[in-house]
């Protein structure tokens, strides 16, 4: 079996990653390209905490790790600017380095699945980069993939080129100027396929979609955005409770991001 199929835990550290690269890929959208020895301990669903390379932000920026190259020891890291530390993020160039926590959480188990296997990715706007390494992983495992996608508009349309390489692809867009009118829950109502495993990453409205309608489904995550603070568990500020318990609670850097359908509350 291929190794990346197997689950694997990284151990979170403290490095300075350089800059490769960094291009806008749409509206206020950036890939941001880092290189380090920290590539090496990734796996697919593990998000990064950086430092903004500003003293008037304390707090680190969580972003989602979207491929890994462990032979070029490179990670691809896409983020949309949402306030003044990720447009800090914007204005690196080649070369800068980065003062880089991770890589940090709960991956995707992709484990036990083969040829045999059918999945299905869902992802939303910013919520689809993780699903991309997903996507390559399963493919060097024979999986087949169906994958659908959903934006606000045909202008916030990212990866799906790239995703296509790996799986059969289906857009959505909100406003209907890009592929499918509506959002993901119109492809996915009409797919008559028993999927092994359903891996999603989204908006707070998609993620409850697929909770519902995949609740008790066996193998279905679901990668879940929070703000926070330290990112490693000790603050408690990215909370979700747990369903028929008023005192257990997750916590989405230390226990997630990823999370089976059905364990929490959103």
């Amino acid at each position: 079996m291929n190794p990346n199929c197997r689950k694997r835990m990284g151990a979170i550290r403290l490095e300075t990653m350089k800059v490769v690269v960094q291009d806008e890929i749409a509206p206020a959208i950036y890939e941001l390209v880092l290189e380090g020895e920290m590539v090496e301990a990734m796996r697919a669903g593990q998000f990064l905490h950086l430092r903004v390379p500003d003293d008037a932000h304390l707090l680190r920026r969580p972003i989602s790790i979207s491929s890994i190259d462990k032979f070029k020891k490179q990670c691809h890291l896409i983020y949309r600017i949402e306030g003044s530390g990720t447009a800090i993020f914007s204005t690196l160039k080649a070369g800068d380095s980065l003062d880089v926590m991770g890589p940090q959480g709960n991956g995707f188990d992709l484990s036990e699945l083969d040829q045999r296997s059918r999945v299905l990715l869902v992802g939303g706007g910013i919520g689809v980069p993780p699903l991309l390494e997903v996507a390559k992983q399963l493919h060097e495992c024979e999986v087949e993939i169906t994958t659908v996608l959903g934006f606000a508009t045909k202008d916030a349309v990212i990866l799906e080129d790239e995703l296509a390489r790996y799986s059969k692809v289906f857009v959505t867009t909100d406003d209907g100027s890009y592929g499918i009118k509506g959002n993901v829950s119109v492809v996915i109502k009409e797919l008559d396929t028993e999927f092994d495993a359903i891996y999603s990453c989204g908006a707070p409205g998609m993620m409850k979609y697929i909770n519902q309608t995949f609740y008790d489904h066996p193998r279905a995550y679901l990668s879940l955005e929070s703000r926070m603070a330290c990112g490693m568990g000790a603050c408690y500020a990215c909370v979700l409770k747990v369903p028929d318990s008023e005192t257990v609670s997750q916590r989405v850097c230390e226990d997630g991001p990823v999370f089976k359908t059905g364990t929490v509350v959103l």
